[in-house]
């Protein structure tokens, strides 16, 4: 695990990120190792062992499978990142792997609507250049035969470009080559912000200490909308707790495939819910019955949706799901944006150097990569200088203005 000192070094940084994991480690390591950035970055984290992260109790997937173009191509950089990673954080003879799975997604779709919905995304996601197919319910069962697909209508799948990772190397590398570049990680609660006209001048601790910042990042994941209220700004960011389970399975499925070397895909269910192998064993999981915002250091597990909901789906999905036996499972938090489902990134015009990496909805880890480079690049420039992400910014908070995700699982 990558060293957290106890103190700040100096009194003064000219970028304070505010939640040291994934999301607030890519923007420290982009603007740690930007040649163009010679300032000064101090990463606080308030909890070290990241057990309750967003990150650390993530599905760990990435996919190409959006309605908003933005996010497609947010991925499709994401999946470059992946895919370059052992060259770009390796050292000598050390090249780390993210344990890359290339299992792809399935989307299936049985009504009228979501035949509908698969097909606007399908144009969104060729347009961007991602690699996804449509499917007539004949080709999706020639493709996994496991499957029930007489209700079915059309299905997505992505060829490339999806699959699942190891969440924990990719944040804990960004973090140690963040440190190694000169970023300084530290421990400690930020309890306010110190606002004098449209800038934040300094940052409170619990310790007592009080930091001068020249800009502040809030990468507080599920807790934003408690830092942008120390700015007295708003952001529609709660927890959603969401319920992972990982299920033994008497005949599985796995290797039947007919495309991808047999390997199954991550299927999301016309139902919501979603299953994928986990090594062995399959993860699956989905929204509970009623989603409303959960008290922050609610992390219990729903056992009742594997049983009341999960398992007669899959069940119904696929005789090889009929016999099924939990191992584990676990709760953690999307930090869901309540207005469209989309993160919102960079500054507000209120307060110009307070900027935004929150409201992930779930799709933060695959997001990191190119959020990290777009914070930098405003930082360090002022404006995007690759990926354009202002779509997401946050004057559409401001103005109730949705820029609505509808592919969230």
């Amino acid at each position: 695990m990558t060293t957290m000192t106890q103190r700040p070094a100096r009194s003064s940084y000219d970028v304070v990120i505010i939640g040291g994991a994934v999301i607030g480690a890519s923007v420290a390591w982009h603007l740690a190792t930007s040649p163009d950035f010679t300032g000064t970055v101090l990463v606080i984290e308030r909890d070290p062992s990241f057990k309750t992260s967003s990150t650390a109790l993530s599905s760990s997937s990435i996919r190409v499978q959006f309605s908003h173009a933005t996010n497609v191509a947010m991925s499709l950089h994401a999946g470059q990142v992946i895919a370059d990673w052992p060259e770009v954080m390796g050292s000598g003879s050390d090249k780390p792997s993210l344990g890359y799975h290339p299992g792809g997604y399935l989307f299936l779709a049985d009504t009228p609507a979501q035949e509908a919905e698969l097909r606007a995304n399908h144009a969104v996601q060729r347009a961007v250049g991602a690699d996804v197919s449509l499917w007539s319910p004949e080709e999706l069962g020639a493709a996994f035969p496991h499957l029930h697909t007489t209700d079915i209508r059309l299905a997505s799948y992505g060829h490339s470009g999806e699959g699942w990772f190891d969440s924990a190397m990719m944040m804990q590398g960004y973090r140690a080559r963040a440190r190694d570049n000169g970023a300084e990680l530290l421990t400690g609660e930020v309890t306010g912000l110190t606002r004098t006209g449209h800038r934040i001048t300094h940052v409170a601790l619990a310790s007592g200490e009080t930091i001068a910042a020249g800009h502040v990042v809030n990468a507080s994941g599920p807790r934003a909308a408690l830092t942008a209220h120390m700015a007295g700004l708003h952001i529609p960011v709660e927890p959603r707790k969401r319920t992972s389970f990982v299920f033994d399975c008497a005949q599985s499925p796995e290797g039947s495939a007919k495309v991808n070397a047999g390997r199954l895909p991550l299927m999301i269910d016309p139902s919501g819910i979603y299953v994928r192998p986990e090594g062995r064993y399959f993860l699956t999981g989905c929204a509970p019955p009623v989603d409303t915002a959960a008290d922050f250091d609610d992390f219990e597990p729903r056992h009742q949706d594997f049983e009341e909901i999960i398992w007669p789906a899959l069940a119904a999905r696929s005789t090889a799901f009929e016999a099924l036996k939990v191992v584990n499972c676990w709760a953690g938090h999307y930090a869901m944006n309540t207005l469209d489902h989309n993160l919102v990134v960079g500054p507000s015009e209120e307060v110009e150097n307070f900027h935004f990496a929150n409201g992930f909805s779930g799709h933060g880890l695959q997001q990191a990569p190119a959020v990290g480079r777009g914070l930098a690049e405003l930082i360090t420039h002022g404006r995007y200088t690759s990926l354009d992400l202002a779509p997401m910014g946050y004057a559409r908070i401001a103005a109730a203005a949705r820029q609505l995700e509808t592919a969230v699982i």
